[in-house]
């Protein structure tokens, strides 16, 4: 048997087009900043994560190399799929079907304004 080669997940990189705009989105949903600053000229590194949670998500400027309009592949819990799923349509975002599966916990996609897709899944526990 092989040693751990990785600890954790940091953080997932999402290319967007305005850093600003999605930073205040992503604070009116909950997430809280944990880092924020230009590294070097023109490129700004922006950490924001949930309450309680060591993984964030970071919105770096998009670029031929980094495309906007991605699957991001962020699955994101909530304790209620029904008061999410209303408040990311009251933020005028395109928000997918509730799925309300028998097997399965609710469930439904969002778009951000860059057209990069994220999920949610209920889970009333966190873990």
């Amino acid at each position: 048997m092989s040693a751990q080669t990785f600890s954790h997940v940091l953080t997932v990189a999402i290319p967007v087009t305005d850093q600003d705009r999605t930073k205040a989105l992503l604070q009116r949903l909950g997430f809280e900043d944990r880092f924020d600053m230009e590294l070097q000229p023109g490129f700004r590194w922006i950490e924001l994560g949930l309450p309680g949670s060591p993984m964030t998500v970071s919105l770096v400027q998009t670029g031929d190399a980094l495309p906007v309009g991605i699957d991001t592949g962020v699955r994101l819990c909530t304790p209620d799929a029904r008061a999410a799923h209303a408040t990311l349509s009251a933020e005028g975002l395109d928000v997918g079907e509730l799925l309300d599966w028998e097997t399965a916990p609710l469930m439904f996609t969002f778009v951000d304004p860059d057209g990069n897709r994220f999920y949610v899944t209920e889970n009333p526990k966190p873990a």
